[in-house]
């Protein structure tokens, strides 16, 4: 799990991996928001 070196040519995280891990870690969090938000609108709407 390094595509950050591998696209960018650097290596912020010594070669762990965990900056990869927190970046999508971070977007699966601001997607599953965006979905619950949504869906919580939508309900709101149908009662």
């Amino acid at each position: 799990m390094n595509w950050i070196e591998t696209l960018l040519g650097i290596d912020p995280d010594l070669g762990t991996g965990s900056l990869e891990t927190l970046i999508v870690g971070a977007v699966v969090l601001v997607i599953a928001g965006l979905v619950i938000s949504r869906a919580a609108r939508t309900g709101e709407r149908s009662h």
